[in-house]
């Protein structure tokens, strides 16, 4: 069973949603395709950040593309286009010249060997660590119970196995932009901006300890486990780069 976004889907969950950390914002049920035309009516409580989280886009690319200020700001009745416009897209449709050489392909007998699929994941996450500044910590300190899966049953993050009331920490220090139960099948969900390019995401808490505009540091205690938004008590956690979800194992220190 897919839920809103994939990213929670599979055994465990449930299409349920609470009221917020401060009891006025209301559930938003939303499908977990783009609707139809590929504009969105913004609703009570909806954040630019949720709505791209939503749907799996760069926010900042999507207030390019609506006009939007750097204070990302949106009201509820407001259209959004549900597309990017990145500030490089200009420059990637500048028509280049064809090199009139063709570089020969190298030959089969020099080419590198295969490695390993074990080596092959390290380098990759060595490569994901490399490229960011942040200093990633474990956001709970629970097994494992789900792994991110791309396909098929597709998990866009990963479920850590906890008790009720168990903490829940920031895996990294930044800004809340997103503290509520807006969407659909992610329960009590906190947002978290990192920079430029990353947000993590925890959801199906008990209780949210930070309210959104809150600068938060890396360990911080900002919720605690629970089970809105599923059938079972876990943390739900997600890394987004550029509003897509990569593997959090490639970026989380291993244990």
């Amino acid at each position: 069973m897919l839920w809103l976004l994939g990213g929670c889907s599979g055994p465990g969950y449930a299409p349920v949603s609470e009221r917020s950390l401060d009891g006025a914002r209301k559930p938003v049920a939303v499908k977990s395709s783009r609707p139809v035309g590929g504009y969105y009516t913004v609703q009570p409580g909806d954040t630019l950040y949720s709505i791209a989280f939503r749907y799996g886009l760069n926010f900042r690319n999507m207030a390019r593309a609506n006009g939007i200020d750097r204070n990302y700001r949106i009201y509820p009745g407001q259209r959004l286009r549900l597309s990017e416009v990145s500030a490089s897209s200009t420059a990637r449709n500048v028509s280049r010249p064809r090199s009139s050489v063709t570089a020969a392909a190298p030959a089969s007998a020099s080419a590198k060997p295969q490695k390993p699929p074990a080596e092959r994941a390290a380098d990759q996450r060595q490569r994901a660590v490399a490229n960011t500044s942040i200093s990633w910590r474990w956001p709970a300190s629970g097994r494992i119970l789900r792994n991110f899966q791309s396909r098929g049953q597709i998990n866009k993050g990963i479920d850590i196995d906890g008790s009720r009331g168990d903490p829940v920490f920031a895996a990294a220090s930044g800004r809340v932009v997103y503290a509520g139960s807006g969407l659909l099948g992610y329960g009590n969900l906190i947002i978290i901006n990192h920079n430029e390019q990353f947000l993590s995401a925890y959801a199906h808490n008990n209780r949210l300890l930070v309210k959104e505009n809150q600068r938060v540091k890396t360990g911080q205690k900002i919720a605690e486990i629970g089970n809105s938004g599923a059938t079972r008590t876990m943390l739900h956690f997600e890394i987004r780069k550029d509003g897509k979800p990569v593997n959090p194992l490639h970026y989380l220190p291993k244990r």
